[in-house]
């Protein structure tokens, strides 16, 4: 198992978050996390990625425990997180953004060689290689903060809502590039999308949040197929 996450209790001051939240993620799965606004889908990532540090509950990544290693250390153990905004650094260029994601390397062969392979999947950047991240488009920065996450080789992934904000011929792009991803480079990915049906679509399995609490989980061929899922987050009848 190469994430095990174990009845997470996470406060935001006195509001309960996480109610007990527990997951798993094999090694080169694509893992979703669906369900409305405040369910504690973001929580989920953020506190897998040391931003949080849960009130109870452990987080295990191959075996060794993580859940109160501060993020950087987590990173270094290849935890990549792209969260929710693209948050790119804006005055740096598209070159200096991929070598600030690149911090957990230290051998210039490898880097170069990581920096080939994203200019390779995301080509539109290798053209504004030189351009400042924050005169990007909407799309363009998302790519950016993908490919950032890239650099570093992560074993896992965490992207929170990578379609939010684009036009659809986008959010197929980027959700074709999330599943070449994760073929061509092996890399396990957590995803939280508001896009269900897509996200469910492209993901082996998935959890359903309501309230702070995973309501349902399966296969997501599954839970496609689920009444209350298709009723509730994929707008049918």
């Amino acid at each position: 198992m190469l994430l095990q996450v174990t009845n997470l209790q996470v406060y935001y001051g006195h509001i309960h978050a996480l109610k007990g939240i527990s997951l798993e993620v094999e090694k080169g799965e694509i893992v979703t996390l669906i369900g409305a606004n405040g369910a504690g889908k973001s929580t989920t990532l953020k506190t897998i990625s040391g931003l949080l540090t849960p009130r109870e509950g452990h987080i295990t990544l191959d075996g060794q425990r993580i859940d109160h290693a501060p993020p950087h250390a987590i990173a270094g153990l290849g935890i990549a997180h792209v969260p929710e905004g693209r948050h790119v650094f804006p005055r740096l260029t598209v070159d200096e953004n991929l070598e600030m994601g690149a911090f957990t390397l230290n051998d210039r062969a490898t880097i170069n060689k990581q920096k080939e392979f994203v200019f390779h999947i995301f080509p539109r950047l290798a053209e504004r290689r030189d351009q400042k991240g924050g005169t990007l488009s909407g799309g363009e920065q998302q790519m950016l903060a993908t490919a950032r996450a890239l650099m570093m080789r992560p074993r896992l992934m965490l992207l929170d809502e990578p379609s939010m904000g684009l036009a659809p011929v986008l959010v197929e792009a980027i959700f074709d590039t999330i599943r070449d991803i994760n073929r061509t480079q092996g890399t396990t990915i957590l995803l939280v999308e508001q896009n269900a049906r897509a996200a469910l679509k492209l993901a082996n399995k998935g959890y359903v949040l309501e309230t702070g609490r995973i309501v349902l989980a399966g296969p997501a061929s599954q839970l496609l197929a689920d009444e209350r899922v298709r009723k509730a987050y994929l707008g049918e009848a």
